[in-house]
């Protein structure tokens, strides 16, 4: 019988991070806001674009 190697360390998680456990105090922004910000953005940066 195979001797069992003592010097294991427990199983951590394979170096997965669960960022989502952190509580951050920046702005909360939805999805759809995120979107709709990025629609406006769009639009003024092609207006610039073509505007002289």
């Amino acid at each position: 019988m195979a001797k069992k190697d003592q010097n294991m360390l427990p199983p951590t998680g394979a170096g997965l991070v669960r960022y989502f456990d952190e509580e951050s105090t920046g702005p909360k922004i939805s999805p759809e806001g995120v979107v709709i910000v990025t629609i406006i953005l769009g639009i003024f940066c092609f207006i610039l674009n073509f505007s002289n």
